[in-house]
């Protein structure tokens, strides 16, 4: 009788095929759809749980507003402290200095209230005024330590 196996050892014995290549690969496709599926679900359960939300609840907002660099192109950095002076402003950053160095604020798009008694960096827009040695339409705010 021929023998008539393509493949051959070299010591002359038989070999005999184990996986072929369409089962391999119908393996590996289906190890990256499980793989692929239990990374999906994970990432579905830390997004879901209540622990993961108290981690990203602790955090601090470091900045709050519109980042326009642009049209809020003007900067100040003092205490923010709730009232304006003769109705111009609601709020002002305190500065080294004296109430001369004060910057007076106002903003359309960030609610300064939140920020009272912190140290905070602010941008935004002079506008000019009467009463007020510096006038600021805010727009963006950073927390600062």
């Amino acid at each position: 009788m021929e023998n008539n196996n393509l493949i051959h050892n070299l010591d002359g014995k038989q070999v005999t095929p184990g996986l072929g290549y369409g089962k391999f690969f119908v393996f590996v496709a289906l190890a990256v759809v499980i793989g692929t599926a239990a990374g999906f679900a994970i990432t579905k359960m830390k997004k879901a749980s209540p622990q993961n939300n108290s981690i990203s609840t602790a955090k601090a907002v470091k900045t709050v507003g519109i980042a326009d660099k642009k049209t809020f192109k003007d900067q100040a950095e003092g205490t923010l402290k709730e009232g304006g002076i003769d109705g111009e402003g609601s709020f002002h950053l305190e500065r080294p200095g004296g109430p001369s160095q004060n910057v007076y604020l106002t903003s359309s798009t960030v609610d300064l209230s939140q920020y009272i008694g912190k140290k905070v960096r602010v941008w935004g827009e002079t506008f000019s005024a009467e009463k007020a040695g510096w006038l600021m339409d805010v727009g963006l705010v950073e927390i600062l330590k």
